[in-house]
């Protein structure tokens, strides 16, 4: 049997369409700052990717900053401002805190001050979804971006984030998308790229990949693959609760990522389902990838609410596009086999 990959949070397989564009972008010899013939061919190829993701994400092409992905991004905008965030919120965020949202049982934040807050559009461990106030200084769409119909002009906050990688482009390149008349300090400094916000030589070939995945999510949108893929996550669930009746679902009752579910299993560690999935062929997580070699239970998990021996036996699945519904069902079986087997040995 090959194996399953149902980790599409941490990080989805490399689109077709973005393998071929870093192709053609290898292709190119010019500095996108050269103002010769191979200059201005490489500075058409990346304003070009700058559309695609501003018109994926419903922006302004001007409004598009290129990182080295969501962190550096997350730098960018939450550097000097004195930020009021949730626990819940990505590490890159939460680093630059200054003071606690609160957050409910169900992963749902109350914002009190839209202009001085930080908050995610979805979440990448519990796909919990937020409703971004009106004047939000900073919104991390990471997670959103390509899985939902999400669009910055409409959703009225300053700044967003959003990676590549997450959508099916390569690792290495994200944004910083900026409402124009947002007033922000460039952290690298030097030739002034990126309308003098980020500066550096931008790497072509990444944000090549990064253009072409961003109107390859896109267009997965129009055609309806999220509410494929949303059927997908409930047999998925469905299976499970039938198999575990103790198994806890994390923000079930609120409106979630269409690919992503997060549940608990008491008295399992996730990490000890991790490693015997892993061998039996599957791919999952105990939590965001980027918290890897940490042994301590889910923050995100615990800023809802839940003990630490609860949310250190969580487990994330998220799917893609290319998930089927055999490889769901194969999951199922498998994971209901290795839990029995489990009971067996601490009975």
């Amino acid at each position: 049997m090959s194996r399953v990959y149902l980790d599409y949070n941490a990080t989805a397989p490399l689109r077709p369409e973005a393998r071929a564009a870093m192709m053609g972008a290898m292709e190119l010899v010019g500095n996108p700052s050269s103002v010769h013939s191979e200059g201005r061919a490489a500075k058409a190829l990346m304003e070009r990717a700058r559309g695609q993701v501003a018109t994926a994400l419903g922006a302004d092409g001007a409004d598009v900053i290129f990182t080295s992905g969501a962190t550096e991004a997350a730098a960018l905008a939450c550097a000097g401002r004195a930020l009021k965030v949730a626990g819940i919120e990505h590490d890159a965020v939460r680093a630059w805190a200054e003071e606690c949202l609160e957050v409910d049982r169900d992963g749902r934040v109350t914002v009190t001050a839209p202009e001085r807050s930080a908050l995610q559009a979805a979440n990448s461990e519990t796909g919990v979804i937020q409703d971004l106030p009106e004047g939000l200084a900073v919104s991390d769409m990471t997670q959103a971006f390509g899985k939902l119909p999400v669009a910055f002009n409409w959703v009225g906050c300053e700044m967003a984030l959003v990676s590549a990688h997450k959508l099916g482009g390569p690792k290495g390149v994200g944004a910083l998308i900026v409402r124009r008349g947002t007033d922000i300090a460039a952290r690298i400094r030097g030739g002034g790229q990126e309308m003098g916000r980020r500066s550096g030589t931008e790497n072509l070939i990444g944000i090549a990949g990064f253009g072409a995945a961003a109107e390859a999510a896109a267009r997965d949108l129009e055609e309806g693959v999220g509410a494929r893929i949303e059927k997908l996550r409930n047999i998925l669930e469905k299976a499970l609760e039938d198999s575990v009746k103790e198994t806890i679902f994390v923000g079930k009752s609120v409106r979630r990522l269409p690919n992503t579910t997060c549940f608990i299993t008491p008295g399992w560690k996730g990490e000890t389902q991790v490693m015997a999935l892993d061998l039996a062929g599957f791919a999952v997580s105990a939590g965001s990838a980027c918290s890897s070699g940490k042994t301590q239970a889910s923050h995100v998990l615990q800023s809802m609410g839940y003990d630490a021996t609860e949310a250190g036996c969580a487990l994330r699945v998220s799917l893609g596009p290319e998930t089927t519904e055999d490889e769901i069902e194969r999951f199922a079986e498998n994971w209901a086999k290795l839990h029995q087997r489990h009971r067996a040995r601490a009975a």
